[in-house]
């Protein structure tokens, strides 16, 4: 009869402590990602946000001279949308490392461009002969509107698909190391400690 060892609670309780241990190591240690990066480019963001809401309600600036949306006004808040754009690409492209992106990233840096690019001529139609109006009568009509929301819904998209959704640490954890991790630990179990539980065995 071959008797099966039984599992001892202090080393369960030895091993989740230095699970723990392990786990503020690298809460409390050096980021895997360029904080520089990663803070220049929230700054942009907050600082583009704030130039758009100059560009589309400069009431709140006490800056409002018109009573429709003018050249000025749409330069000023596609700016600000540029400034907005370029600040989260930096931010969420730093947290891939180089020359590791995904197709779906590189897809992703694509399409927000290419929103960006959509705001841009569609509010900047009467400008560049597209539009109903011509110099100086610009302004920002309704079909104006709805391109610019088009082209931020583009440039969201973009961005959903540049977010690396797995941590490094998660990525080191596949299924198939994660097998080969289980599979070694059965054979470790099979050698017991105790010598008399062998000569039991054999017998």
């Amino acid at each position: 009869m071959t008797e099966k060892p039984t599992n001892d609670p202090t080393e369960d309780k030895n091993n989740r402590q230095v699970l723990l241990a392990d786990n503020e190591k690298k809460a409390n240690g050096p980021s895997p990602f360029p904080r520089g990066r990663i803070k220049l480019g929230l700054t942009m963001v907050v600082f583009g946000y704030l130039i758009f809401l100059l560009g589309v309600r400069p009431s709140l600036f006490n800056l409002d001279r018109s009573r429709v949306i003018g050249f000025v006004q749409i330069s000023v808040f596609l700016i600000g949308l540029g400034a907005i754009v370029l600040g989260s690409y930096l931010t969420l492209n730093a947290f891939w490392p180089n020359g590791k992106k995904t197709i779906a990233a590189d897809l992703g840096s694509r399409v927000v461009s290419t929103g960006y690019v959509i705001c841009v001529f569609t509010a900047m139609a009467d400008i560049f002969g597209l539009g109903s109006h011509r110099l100086p009568d610009v302004f920002f009509g309704p079909l104006q509107a709805r391109g610019v929301a088009v082209g931020m819904a583009t440039i969201a998209l973009g961005f959903l698909l540049l977010i690396r959704y797995r941590h490094p640490e998660d990525e080191n954890t596949r299924p198939g190391k994660s097998k080969q991790v289980n599979e070694k630990k059965p054979a470790e179990k099979q050698t017991p400690e105790n010598p008399h539980l062998t000569q039991t065995s054999q017998a």
